[in-house]
């Protein structure tokens, strides 16, 4: 990169920082200080803002850059991605969105607590909440130090170390002054950028191949190296029996996860009604949907334009794709267009990690003060408001945010995210299903089902090639690898479910039938809702 496309994309990060930063601090003169405003900003937010939202917060650097550049790198097995994440906000319409905001306030411990016994399904249920989001935000991290390496030479590891901390410092702030009302306006006016960039590009490369999809495809094909390979499936997943249920897990984790997202869930709060909180969710999928279709364009694009090998060269999880190919179509390294175009897009992807960010810390943040801290707390001790110990919180998160992020920059953000969306499917997806759906699920069932899905997919994880016997792993060095395949989600979703079953159906206390049928009429209907 030369200086002028440094100067020109930092001078472009430096003006969405300082707008956010405006949002942030205007928001926090306005605010009242009180948990409703602090955790879902009022409740004052119409649908098509609240789906803007859902689509900013959900559309991370995972999606532009990890996507994309999967795509590129393996073709047709990248796009199950793309598949994945839009399939999945099919199952968040029909079976959760109304009834989660109808049973809850502010997390989803609220849901399970309006039937179960409060302190041991708020304290799981948070131990799971700020578990998944932490994953979350290892893969943002991770994003955003690839971005800043790659516009300040590609080199040098300081930066990206940095960046990180920046990042986290950010977020902090963000989250600290501004609650949900700030962070809903920064992801509004992230996914408007977003939008726009990436539909910027799509356009490019689609004139650049005149309307041609089967020569962009075609063409793709000749530059990746595979042939006609490329664009068929096994590049990445076909290659034995393994690679195979890794594709099954990965498909279920994507399809399951989203369901059990603590930062999409807490979305539906911020929305007066439960009818809002369903048009929102229609709003989210109409966004969602346009751009992982244009994400697929922009990856292909990337193998045809630039070929996989130049991708390869500059990282070689492929994250930096789409950057690369901004900077092609806008004429090439040296042009001015190229300059511009490359800035806006890095500039854009900078934006998106830090909305996405700023909605997984607050909602880990709240989390830990609504349920953990409320729950774990000695009576007779002094109690400190929810607001301040979530501010608190977010800065314990942010750092164990920091440390993780510096640990695993050199893996792909989209496989990162892969594994957040396992935990959560295994963990919190089966206890809230169950929750809404099961008249005999009891207390113990809940309590099973939320660690019986946690501890297996982490600790999975921890003995998969992804942390130990692989020279991509975490620890390349070291080999404690015991579980083959690299997501967890074939194993832990069942043993979740499974967990819960065995818990309800062994336990000592019968369900509460009264409680059920309460629950039951909150969510169906909204009587009683906050």
């Amino acid at each position: 990169m030369t200086g002028d496309h440094q100067v020109l994309a930092l001078l472009l990060f430096s003006a969405f920082i300082v707008g956010t930063l405006a949002i942030t601090t205007w928001v926090s003169r306005h605010r009242h200080g009180s948990a409703e405003e602090f955790c879902a900003g009022g409740r004052l937010f119409s649908p098509m803002e609240n789906g803007f939202a859902i689509a900013g917060d959900y559309m991370s650097a995972a999606s532009f850059l990890g996507i994309s550049g999967l795509i590129a790198l393996f073709g047709y097995d990248g796009m199950l991605y793309s598949v994945g994440f839009l399939v999945a906000w099919l199952v968040v319409l029909f079976l959760v969105a109304e009834l989660v905001r109808n049973c809850g306030r502010f997390t989803l411990a609220d849901v399970i607590a309006a039937r179960m016994r409060e302190r041991p399904v708020r304290i799981a249920s948070g131990t799971s909440s700020v578990t998944v989001s932490v994953l979350y935000l290892v893969a943002q991290m991770v994003g955003a130090g690839s971005l800043v390496a790659l516009l300040l030479g590609g080199t040098s590891g300081a930066a990206r170390s940095w960046t990180v901390i920046g990042v986290g410092a950010l977020m902090v702030i963000y989250v600290s002054l501004g609650g949900m009302r700030a962070t809903t306006w920064i992801q509004i006016v992230k996914a408007v950028l977003l939008m726009a960039g990436a539909l910027a590009l799509t356009v490019l490369v689609l004139v650049r191949f005149h309307g041609d999809v089967n020569h962009l495809l075609t063409t793709a094909a000749e530059r990746s190296g595979h042939g006609r390979d490329f664009l068929a499936p096994g590049l990445k997943y076909g290659g034995d029996w393994i690679a195979r249920l890794d594709f099954i897990s990965l498909g279920l984790a994507l399809v399951l996860g989203t369901a059990g997202l603590p930062h999409i869930l807490s979305r539906f709060y911020t929305v007066p009604t439960a009818r809002a909180a369903r048009r929102s969710v229609v709003w989210a999928i109409g966004l969602i949907g346009s751009f992982y279709l244009m994400t697929i364009v922009l990856g292909f694009g990337a193998a045809a334009i630039l070929g996989t090998a130049e991708v390869r060269a500059s990282n070689a999880a492929g994250n930096t794709a789409v950057p690369l190919l901004a900077l092609d179509l806008g004429g090439g390294a040296g042009s001015t267009g190229g300059a511009v175009l490359f800035a806006v897009v890095a500039a854009v992807a900078f934006a998106t990690i830090l909305a996405v960010v700023a909605g997984i810390t607050l909602a880990s943040s709240v989390s830990v003060a609504h349920d953990l801290y409320a729950s774990l707390k000695r009576p007779g001790t002094k109690r400190y408001g929810e607001v301040a110990v979530a501010r608190v919180a977010a800065v314990g998160v942010g750092a164990v945010a920091i440390g993780l992020g510096l640990l695993a920059r050199d893996l792909n953000v989209a496989f990162l995210v892969g594994l957040a969306f396992a935990v959560a499917a295994s963990a919190n997806l089966p206890v809230l299903l169950y929750t809404l759906f099961w008249r005999k699920f009891t207390t113990r069932g809940a309590v099973w089902s939320v660690y019986g899905g946690l501890v297996p997919s982490v600790l999975l994880v921890v003995l998969s090639p992804v942390v130990s016997g692989s020279p991509e792993a975490l620890f390349p060095g070291m080999d404690f690898q015991l579980f083959p395949l690299q997501n967890p989600g074939l194993v832990s979703i069942p043993l979740g479910f499974l967990a819960g079953w065995l818990g309800t159906v062994t336990s000592p206390e019968p369900p509460d039938e009264a409680r059920h049928a309460e629950t039951e009429v909150r969510a169906l209907t909204g009587a009683g809702a906050v």
